[in-house]
C-alpha cells in the first residue's frame, strides 16, 4: 500500500563503430553533434518523468534530445550498494544512461559540480556551484550543440521545489539569452567550430493547472493562468520502435533504472489509457512564431524544428518585448516586434497586435523587407482605464501580405495605481529580483507569498507600497484575516505617496487561537489566507498572502537525564510533542504502522531529546560504517536552527539517528551523522553528542535519546526564538527505501525550509559569554565525480566530439603513438603530449570497464600500462577498446578512443 501510495504521489507531481589508433590520435574534431532539444537539470533521474515526450520527438519527428546534467547526485541516498561520493556519481551517471537510452538519447553531457546535499535554497546552490562557472559551461555547451529548444525545471522557491532544480532552471534562462550575445564569455568564440547560437524556444517542464488524464489531456488541460503557453505530449501513444509498447510502459522501464534511488521497486501502473497523462511544458521565452494553441506532439518545436501554422518558412523570427511587465489602467507602455528571416527575405510584411478588450494601440506596424539583419517596430499600447488587476495576453501576427502569417504573444500584469504588496521570504524575494533582471518578470508570480507565525505568537507582517501612477496618492492598507489572527491595527493609512515613489507600512499579527490546526493541516493546504488591500485616490488592489501557524513548545530546564533509552520518571517534565503528522510519502496504515512523540529538556548547556516512535515494520539495520543518508530505513532526524532565523540549513544542526545497527559484538547500538547542515559529519564534528536507544522485542518500535552540547551548533542558540523539528522516516521493506515521513512541523519539502520548522524556548537559558551570534561558514563536501574519470563520458565525447564537462579543448594535447595492446599484464599504449597534464586510461570492454589508471604526464612520449585480470582480458579479447581522458595542466580536456591490438 504505501509504495502505491508513494507512486500515486509521483504520478500526481507528473501531472501538474569504433576508431583505429591513427584516428584516435588526430587533432581535437571542432565538428559538434548537432542537437534539437536540450533537456538542463540537476541530477540523474531529472528528467525521468519527460522521457516519454523526448521518446516520441524521436520517434515520430527524428528530434533528437541532449540531457545536461549538472552534478551527478552524490549527494543522494544509494539503496543498492555502499557506493558514495564519486563513486556513487559514476554509478548514477550509468543508471541515467541507460534511463535515457530508451528514449533514443544519446547525449548526456554532465558538469561536474557537487551535489552537496538536499536543499531548497537557489542562493545556497548559487553560492556551491558558481554562477559564471555554471552558466559559462551551460552556454558552451549552447553554442556547441546548437539546439531549436531547451526543456528545463522549474526556477520558483516553490514549496518542496529542490534548490537545485532551481538554479538548474535558472542558469538555462540565462543561457537562452547568454548563448546569443557575442559579450558573453567571448573567449569561447576563439575555440574552434564554436559560435554564437539563437536558441528559438525555452521551456519549463510541467504546467499550473489541472485537467483530466487519457489521450485528450493536452487539449483538455485548463491553465491557472491564462497568459501560459502549454503544450501537451500523451504519453499513451503506441511506439512501433519498441515493440508496440506505450510511451507510458517505456516510462517505468526507464525509471526503474535508477536502482540506486530507489526507483526499481515502483510497481509499474496498469496500461489504462484513461489514466495515462500527459507531459506538460510551460513556454518561458520564444524567438520564433508558434501556435499557442496547438495540441500536436511536437508543439514546442513549432516555429523551432518544424514550421508553425500559418506558412512562414523555418528560420523566421517573431517575438514581442515590452518596457515594463506591471502596467497601470490608462497609462501606456511600449510592446516592439521583433522580426528577421535567415531564410529568404519577406517583402510586404506587417504586424499586427491583438489586445484585451478596451485597450488601443497606436504607431508601428509595417516593416521594411525582412531579411536576417532584424527588424523592428514599437507600438503605444494603452490598457483600458477600467482594466482590472490580473495578467493579461498582447498577441502579434506577422503577416507576409496575403500569403502567410504567424503568431506570438506576451504577459502583462495590471497592477492598481497604488500596489501593497506583503514582505517577501528572503528566497522569494531573491527570485523575484532575478527574474526581473533577468527579463523574464512573468515568473515572478509563481511563488505563493507566505510568512509563518508561531501558535500564540506575534510577528510583524509588513506591506511594501509603490505608486505606478503619475500622480500623487493617498489610501488606506488593510489585512482581511481569517478567525483566529488578528491585527494592530486594523488598518494602516498612507498620505503623499508621490508618482513613482516607495513607502511600506507594518501590522502586528497575533495567532488569538492557539487551538488551530498548524503545518499543513491547517487552514487550505497548510496557508491561513490574508486578504490584503491597499486603496488610493484611482480605486483599490488586493493581494492574497498566507499565514503558515507553525508549533511552538517552551523546554523546560530540569536535571540531566540519564542517557539510557528510556524515560525514566520526572525526567522530561515538558509538554509531549505530536510526531505523527504526515508531510511526504504513504499515510501510515494505522497508529501501529508508524507514529512518534518527543520530548525534551535542558540542562547546563546541553539539550535532551526522547523520542518514541510506534512502528510495526524495522526496515533495513545498517552496518556502523553506513551510518549515513538516514532517510532510506526508519530513523530519526533533529533540526535546530539555533537563531531561528535561518535562510537554509547551511546555518542549521541537523541531525539523523538510526535506533540500531547490524553491530552485535556491540549490543547492536544507535548510530548517528550530521546531515544537510552547517558541517556534515558525524561524532568528529558534534563531539558534544551523544545518543542511545531500546528497540522492544518484540518489535513494536523504538525510544531514541539524544543530548546535544548547544556548543556544537553553529551559533549561539536565541532563547526565545529556537527553530525546531523533528521527523520520523518509516521504511517497511528491507531495499533501502523508505516509505512513510512523519514530523512536528510538517509540510513538503521541510526539512529544507528552516522558516516553517517549529519554535521553542528555553526560558532561564543564556548561552555561554562569547559564543558566537553570527553562524560559522558551512562546510560543505566538495568532492564530485569529474567527467574525465568516466569512461561513458570519454567515450560519448570521442563520438560527439564535444569537450568533457562543458569546458574547452585541452591547450595541449595527446595522441596515441603505439598500440593500445592487449596482453599478460593488461592494455599498453604509448602517449605523446605536447605539454603535461593527466589522463586516465581505462580498458573497456563495450559495457564495462575492467581495469583503469591514472598518470601524469609530462611533454613528450609515455607508455602506460592498464593492469587487467584474467577475466578482463577474456572479456577484451571479444571486443576492446582503450578509453583516454587528458587533463591539460593548462586547462581543457580531450577525449581519446583506439581498439586493442
Amino acid at each position: 500500500m504505501k509504495r502505491l501510495g508513494l507512486l500515486l504521489t509521483m504520478v500526481a507531481m507528473l501531472l501538474v563503430g569504433l576508431a583505429g589508433p591513427e584516428s584516435a590520435g588526430a587533432s581535437v574534431q571542432t565538428k559538434f553533434v548537432k542537437l534539437d532539444v536540450l533537456f538542463i537539470g540537476a541530477h540523474p533521474d531529472d528528467e525521468a518523468f519527460t522521457i516519454p515526450a523526448f521518446g516520441q520527438w524521436n520517434e515520430y519527428a527524428g528530434l533528437e534530445t541532449g540531457v545536461v546534467t549538472i552534478t551527478r547526485g552524490e549527494g543522494g541516498g544509494n539503496a543498492v550498494g555502499p557506493e558514495e561520493g564519486p563513486a556513487l556519481g559514476i554509478l548514477r551517471e550509468a543508471e541515467e544512461r541507460r534511463a535515457v537510452g530508451k528514449a533514443a538519447i544519446e547525449n548526456a553531457f554532465y558538469l561536474d559540480a557537487v551535489d552537496f546535499y538536499y536543499t531548497v535554497s537557489s542562493p545556497l546552490t548559487e553560492q556551491i556551484w558558481g554562477a559564471e562557472t555554471s552558466l559559462e559551461k551551460i552556454v558552451r555547451l549552447v553554442r556547441e550543440t546548437r539546439p531549436e529548444v531547451i526543456v528545463t525545471m522549474d526556477p520558483a522557491p516553490s514549496p518542496g521545489n529542490h534548490g537545485n532544480h532551481q538554479y538548474a532552471a535558472r542558469l538555462a534562462v540565462e543561457a537562452y539569452e547568454a548563448a546569443a550575445d557575442p559579450t558573453r564569455f567571448p573567449k569561447q568564440l576563439r575555440e574552434p567550430g564554436v559560435d554564437t547560437w539563437n536558441v528559438k524556444r525555452l521551456f519549463r517542464g510541467g504546467a499550473t493547472g489541472s485537467g483530466p488524464s487519457g489521450p485528450d489531456c493536452a487539449s483538455t488541460f485548463v491553465k491557472s493562468d491564462p497568459t501560459d503557453n502549454v503544450f501537451g505530449v500523451w504519453m499513451g501513444t503506441t511506439s512501433a520502435q519498441n515493440a508496440g509498447k506505450t510511451w507510458w510502459q517505456i516510462l517505468w522501464e526507464a525509471a526503474h533504472e535508477y536502482l540506486s534511488q530507489g526507483f526499481g521497486s515502483f510497481p509499474t501502473p496498469p496500461n489504462i489509457p484513461a489514466i495515462i497523462p500527459c507531459n506538460t511544458f510551460t513556454q518561458i521565452a520564444s524567438r520564433v512564431p508558434f501556435d499557442p494553441s496547438s495540441t500536436a506532439t511536437t508543439g514546442v518545436f513549432e516555429g523551432a524544428a518544424v514550421p508553425a501554422p500559418g506558412g512562414l518558412p523555418l528560420g523566421t523570427e517573431l517575438f514581442l518585448t515590452s518596457d515594463r511587465f506591471d502596467v497601470a489602467p490608462g497609462e501606456a507602455f511600449h510592446v516592439t516586434a521583433h522580426v528577421s528571416s535567415s531564410g529568404p527575405a519577406l517583402p510586404n510584411a506587417a504586424v499586427s497586435l491583438a489586445l484585451p478588450e478596451g485597450w488601443t494601440a497606436s504607431g508601428g506596424g509595417g516593416l521594411p523587407p525582412v531579411t536576417r539583419n532584424r527588424t523592428a517596430t514599437t507600438f503605444t499600447v494603452t490598457p483600458a482605464a477600467t482594466a482590472q488587476p490580473g495578467r493579461f495576453r498582447v498577441s502579434a501576427t506577422l503577416e507576409r501580405g496575403s500569403e502567410a502569417s504567424g503568431e506570438t504573444n506576451l504577459a502583462v500584469r495590471v497592477i492598481p495605481a497604488v500596489q501593497g504588496l506583503v514582505q517577501r521570504l528572503p528566497q522569494v524575494a531573491q527570485f523575484e529580483e532575478w527574474a526581473r533582471d533577468v527579463g523574464v518578470p512573468q515568473l515572478g508570480g509563481l511563488v505563493k507569498p507566505v510568512l509563518p507565525i508561531g501558535v500564540a505568537e506575534t510577528r510583524p507582517v509588513r506591506v511594501d507600497l509603490h505608486n505606478w501612477s503619475g500622480t500623487t496618492h493617498a489610501g488606506t492598507v488593510s489585512l482581511t484575516l481569517p478567525a483566529g489572527f488578528s491585527a494592530s491595527p486594523a488598518t494602516q493609512l498612507y498620505s503623499g505617496l508621490a508618482a513613482g515613489a516607495d513607502a511600506s507600512v507594518t501590522f502586528m499579527v497575533t495567532n488569538t487561537n492557539p487551538g488551530l490546526p498548524t503545518s499543513n493541516q491547517g487552514g487550505t493546504d497548510g496557508d491561513y489566507d490574508v486578504q490584503l488591500i491597499t486603496t488610493s485616490g484611482a480605486g483599490s488592489g488586493a493581494e492574497t498572502f498566507g499565514l503558515e501557524l507553525v508549533p511552538a513548545t517552551t523546554i523546560p530546564q530540569a536535571a540531566a537525564p540519564a542517557l539510557d533509552g528510556v524515560e525514566g520518571p520526572g525526567e522530561y517534565t515538558g509538554p509531549a510533542l505530536d510526531l505523527s503528522r504526515l508531510w511526504e510519502g504513504s499515510p501510515c496504515d494505522s497508529p501501529a504502522d508508524c507514529a512518534g512523540s518527543a520530548k525534551l529538556t535542558w540542562h547546563g548547556d546541553d539539550l535532551y531529546v526522547l523520542v518514541h516512535v510506534t512502528d510495526d515494520v524495522l526496515g533495513t539495520v545498517v552496518p556502523p560504517a553506513d551510518c549515513k543518508r538516514h532517510w532510506r530505513t526508519d530513523s530519526v532526524e533533529i533540526a535546530l536552527d539555533p537563531g531561528g532565523t535561518s535562510e537554509n540549513t547551511s546555518t542549521t544542526f541537523k541531525t539523523g539517528i538510526f535506533p540500531t545497527t547490524l553491530d552485535a559484538a556491540h549490543g547492536n547500538p544507535p548510530c548517528w551523522e550530521r546531515d544537510a547542515d552547517n558541517h556534515q559529519g558525524g561524532p568528529e564534528t558534534a563531539p558534544g553528542m551523544q545518543v542511545a536507544s531500546t528497540v522492544s522485542s518484540p518489535y513494536t518500535g523504538y525510544t531514541l535519546e539524544a543530548k546535544i552540547a548547544l556548543g556544537d551548533l553553529p551559533m549561539a542558540v536565541d532563547p526565545q526564538r529556537l527553530g525546531l523539528n523533528i521527523f520520523i522516516y518509516d521504511s517497511d521493506t528491507q531495499d533501502l527505501t523508505g516509505q512513510t515521513r512523519l514530523g512536528w512541523s510538517t509540510y513538503g519539502g521541510v526539512q529544507g525550509d528552516p522558516f516553517r520548522w517549529g519554535h521553542a524556548s528555553l526560558p532561564g537559558y543564556t548561552p555561554p559569554a562569547g559564543r558566537p551570534t553570527t553562524p560559522a561558514d558551512p562546510i560543505i563536501p566538495l568532492t564530485a565525480a569529474l567527467s574525465v574519470d568516466s569512461p561513458q563520458s570519454i567515450l560519448q565525447s570521442t563520438q560527439d566530439n564535444v569537450p568533457l564537462a562543458g569546458g574547452p579543448p585541452a591547450a595541449d594535447t595527446i595522441r596515441i603513438t603505439s598500440g593500445p595492446t592487449l596482453g599478460v599484464a593488461g592494455v599498453t599504449l604509448e602517449l605523446k603530449a605536447t605539454g603535461p597534464g593527466r589522463v586516465h586510461v581505462f580498458a573497456w570492454t563495450g559495457t564495462a570497464s575492467v581495469g583503469d589508471i591514472v598518470v601524469d604526464l609530462r611533454r613528450g612520449r609515455t607508455t602506460v600500462t592498464v593492469p587487467v585480470d584474467a577475466a578482463g582480458r577474456l572479456a577484451l579479447a571479444a571486443g576492446g577498446v582503450a578509453l583516454v581522458s587528458f587533463a591539460a595542466d593548462g586547462g581543457g580536456s580531450q577525449s581519446l578512443r583506439a581498439t586493442l591490438q
